[in-house]
C-alpha cells in the first residue's frame, strides 16, 4: 500500500461558498476500469440520514483516491459516493458546476451535462433516450427523499456545509490499475461491532479460574450470531448444534451461563482483548465452524449484524423496563456508544450484563431466523422472493441432513389448513412492513416482533399474525388518519408507503383467489393516477383533488419516467403489463378506469370514480384500523 504525504491529504467541505467539492478549478474524471454508478435506495438512503443526523460540528463523510493527472484527477476510489454528492447538490439547486465526468461513458457524461434540466423535468432540454438509466434512478431516489416532511431542504443545506470528504492523492507513477485492484480486494477495517466485542468480553474479570473459558464461549456465540446468512445453527459445529440446540437442532436456546459450559472450543487463537485488537498488527478474524458437507440454501437477512445488535439491546432494556437508555433511531455509528449508555446506567456488574446480553442475543438470533423474513434465493433465481421457514432436520442412521419448511404458527390440535393459511398471511404482512420501512434506521417492526417473542412464555403462536398486523394499524393510524382532518385525504406524495402497502395486504386477504399472483415488492414512487402536470397539451390539469389518496397509486422506481405525467388511459395502455403485476390498489384503478355517457375515461375518473375508490379503500382501512 502506498504512503501519503500529509500534504496530499486535503480536507473539502462538501457545501463552501469558496472552495466547495465541485469548483471549476476541480475536475474529476471516473476511469472506464471503474464500474458504472450503482448505488441504490440503501446506500442513498444511508447517506441523506446521516447527513441529516448530523449536529453543529464537522462530519467526516469518508475519503476520495485520486491520482492527479495533467488537468484533472483521477478518481480511484470513491466515486459512487463523489457521484451520489453530485446528485444530491444537484437536487438541492445548488448547482454544482460540470466538474464530474465518466472516461468513454457517453451516455453518463451527458446524463450528467443536463442534472439540472431532468431534475427539474424540462422535457424539451433534454432527450431521454440518451440519459442513462442508473444516474436517473439516483435523481429520483433522491427526489423522493427530499419530498418527505421529515427532510428540510434548507437545514440539508447548512449541515452539507459542516460536511467534509478528505481527497488524498496517491504517489505519481503509481500503476492506477494495480492500485485499483488492491483497494477492491483489501481486508475489511475494524468495525464498531468489533471494538464492541472485544469490549464486553473485557468485562469478564481476570481473577476467575474460569475466565479464560468464557472468554472463549462469548467469541464463538458471538462470531456464530454475526454471520447473517443462513441459519445459526449452520454456523457451530454438530456437537455445538446438540448442545445450544437440542438432538434435533430445533430448540430455543438456554439463557443460563453454565449450560455453554460443555461447548466445543475449536479455536486455534484466543480472542483478544480490547487493546489488543486495536493495535495495527492485529487481523480480525471471524471464522466460524460449518459442515463442509451441508448443503446451504442461500437465505439473506433484512438486516446487517450491527442493526440486529441494537434491536437486541431495544429487547434487553424492554425486558429490563428502561426503554429510556435508548434512543428511538436505530444508528449504527452509535453502537458502541449505545450500549455504554445501558452499562453505565444499569445497576449490574458488567460481566453479568455481558453474559446475560449474549445469551437474549443467541435466542433472538434462533427466534429471527424461524420468525423473521427472509430472501431466499435457489436455483437461477437472481432476485430470490420472501421466505419464513424453519430449520429442521432428517436423520438417517447416525447422520443428520438440515432442511427448511415454512414456519408453522398453530395451537395444539389444529388443523394444517389453518395453521398453513396463518403462515402465509404472516409472509404477507412482514413482506408488506419490509417493502414499506426500507432504512434500517426506522424498523422498529423487527424490534417489535422480537420483543414479542421474547417475552412469550408458551409455544401458542396463533396469535402472532394479529401481533404484526397491530404493528401496521398503528402506523397507519398515527402515520395517516391522525394527520389527515375533516375526511380530507390529501398527503399527495408524503401519504406512508405503510398505508398502501397495509391496504393492498386487506385486499390481498379479502380475496386471495383472486390475487393469487401477488407480492409485495419495492414500490417505492408514490404517483398520481391522474397527472399533475399532463403531457398532453389539450389536457386539463388537476389543480384542486390531484392529491386525494384515491388518485395516488405506489409503483416501482425504475418504471418509465413518462408514468407521471400521462393520463390514466394511457397509463392503462402503456403499463399494462406493470400494472397486472403491481399493487392492488393499482389494479382496482386501472379496473376503474373506463369511459361512461360519452365521457373519455380520464375525466370519469377525475369527475367521480377516483371519490368512489377513495372511500371505498378508506373505509376498508378504517374497518381494519378500528377507526
Amino acid at each position: 500500500m502506498a504512503n501519503f504525504s500529509t500534504e496530499k491529504i486535503k480536507e473539502i467541505r462538501i457545501l463552501d461558498n469558496q472552495d466547495g467539492l465541485f469548483t471549476p478549478k476541480d475536475k474529476y474524471v471516473i476511469p472506464l476500469y471503474q464500474r458504472a454508478f450503482a448505488w441504490e435506495e440503501k446506500q442513498l438512503t444511508q447517506l441523506v440520514e446521516d447527513i441529516l443526523g448530523t449536529v453543529n460540528e464537522n462530519y467526516y463523510i469518508g475519503s476520495l483516491i485520486v491520482a492527479r493527472q495533467s488537468d484533472f484527477f483521477e478518481v480511484i476510489d470513491g466515486q459512487q459516493r463523489l457521484t451520489s454528492l453530485f446528485l444530491l447538490l444537484s437536487c438541492l439547486d445548488c448547482k454544482p458546476t460540470a466538474s464530474l465526468s465518466f472516461a468513454y461513458r457517453k451516455k453518463s457524461n451527458y446524463t450528467l451535462n443536463k442534472i439540472q434540466s431532468i431534475h427539474n423535468d424540462e422535457r424539451d432540454e433534454f432527450n431521454a433516450e440518451d440519459v442513462e438509466a442508473s444516474i436517473k434512478q439516483g435523481l429520483d431516489i433522491i427526489e423522493d427523499l427530499l419530498r418527505k416532511d421529515s427532510c428540510d431542504k434548507n437545514i440539508l443545506k447548512q449541515k452539507l456545509k459542516n460536511v467534509i470528504i478528505y481527497r488524498i492523492e496517491v504517489p505519481q507513477h503509481t500503476d492506477l490499475n494495480r492500485y485499483f485492484e488492491i483497494m477492491n480486494t483489501r481486508g475489511e477495517q475494524l468495525e464498531q461491532h468489533d471494538i464492541l466485542k472485544a469490549t464486553l468480553m473485557g468485562f469478564f474479570p481476570d481473577n476467575k479460574n474460569s475466565t479464560e473459558k468464557d472468554r472463549q464461549i462469548f467469541s464463538k456465540i458471538w462470531d456464530a450470531c454475526s454471520d447473517m446468512t443462513g441459519y445459526i445453527q449452520m454456523n457451530f459445529d454438530v456437537k455445538s448444534r446438540e448442545t445450544i440446540f437440542s438432538y434435533y437442532w430445533n430448540e430455543k436456546p438456554s439463557n443460563k451461563w453454565s449450560d455453554y459450559k460443555t461447548l466445543n472450543i475449536a479455536y486455534n487463537n484466543k480472542p483478544f482483548s480490547i487493546n489488543e485488537i486495536i493495535k495495527n498488527n492485529i487481523t480480525v478474524s471471524n471464522n466460524t465452524i460449518v459442515d463442509k458437507d451441508d448443503s446451504k440454501i442461500r437465505f439473506e437477512s433484512v438486516i446487517d449484524f450491527p442493526y440486529f445488535l441494537l434491536h437486541c439491546l431495544k429487547v434487553y432494556v424492554s425486558i429490563k423496563g428502561c426503554e429510556h437508555l435508548m434512543d428511538d433511531l436505530l444508528d449504527d455509528k452509535k453502537l458502541v456508544s449505545s450500549f455504554e449508555k445501558v452499562w453505565k446506567n444499569l445497576s449490574i456488574d458488567k460481566d453479568k450484563f455481558s453474559k446475560e446480553f449474549l445469551l437474549l442475543m443467541l435466542q433472538l438470533r434462533f427466534l429471527f431466523d424461524k420468525y423473521i423474513i427472509k430472501r431466499e434465493f435457489i436455483g437461477d433465481n437472481k432476485d430470490g422472493e420472501w421466505s419464513l421457514k424453519e430449520l429442521c432436520v432428517s436423520t438417517s442412521g447416525r447422520s443428520k441432513k438440515p432442511y427448511f419448511k415454512n414456519t408453522i404458527f398453530k395451537r395444539d390440535n389444529e388443523w394444517e389448513k389453518t395453521y398453513k393459511e396463518r403462515t402465509k398471511n404472516n409472509l404477507m404482512l412482514e413482506s408488506a412492513l419490509r417493502v414499506s420501512y426500507t432504512s434500517p434506521k426506522i424498523m422498529h417492526w423487527i424490534t417489535d416482533i422480537l420483543t414479542y417473542l421474547a417475552k412469550k412464555k408458551d409455544n401458542d403462536f396463533s396469535g402472532f399474525t394479529e401481533e404484526i398486523e397491530n404493528i401496521a394499524k398503528v402506523a397507519v393510524r398515527e402515520d395517516f388518519f391522525a394527520v389527515c382532518e375533516d375526511d380530507e385525504y390529501l398527503m399527495g406524495l408524503n401519504t406512508p408507503h405503510i398505508v398502501f402497502n397495509y391496504l393492498d395486504y386487506l385486499l390481498w386477504k379479502e380475496n386471495k383467489q383472486k390475487f393469487d399472483d401477488f407480492v409485495f415488492e419495492y414500490r417505492n414512487s408514490v404517483e398520481h393516477w391522474y397527472p399533475q402536470n399532463p403531457s398532453e397539451g389539450t389536457f386539463d390539469a388537476w389543480t384542486d383533488g390531484c392529491d386525494t389518496f384515491g388518485n395516488l397509486c405506489i409503483i416501482q422506481r425504475n418504471v418509465n419516467s413518462k408514468f407521471s405525467n400521462l393520463a390514466p388511459e394511457a397509463k392503462k395502455t402503456t403499463f399494462n403489463d406493470m400494472i397486472k403485476k403491481g399493487s392492488l390498489k393499482l389494479r382496482l384503478m386501472s379496473e376503474l378506469t373506463k369511459s361512461k355517457g360519452g365521457k373519455i375515461s380520464s375525466y370519469c375518473w377525475k369527475d367521480s370514480e377516483c371519490f368512489k375508490h377513495e372511500e371505498e379503500m378508506i373505509e376498508i382501512l378504517k374497518d381494519a384500523c378500528e377507526i
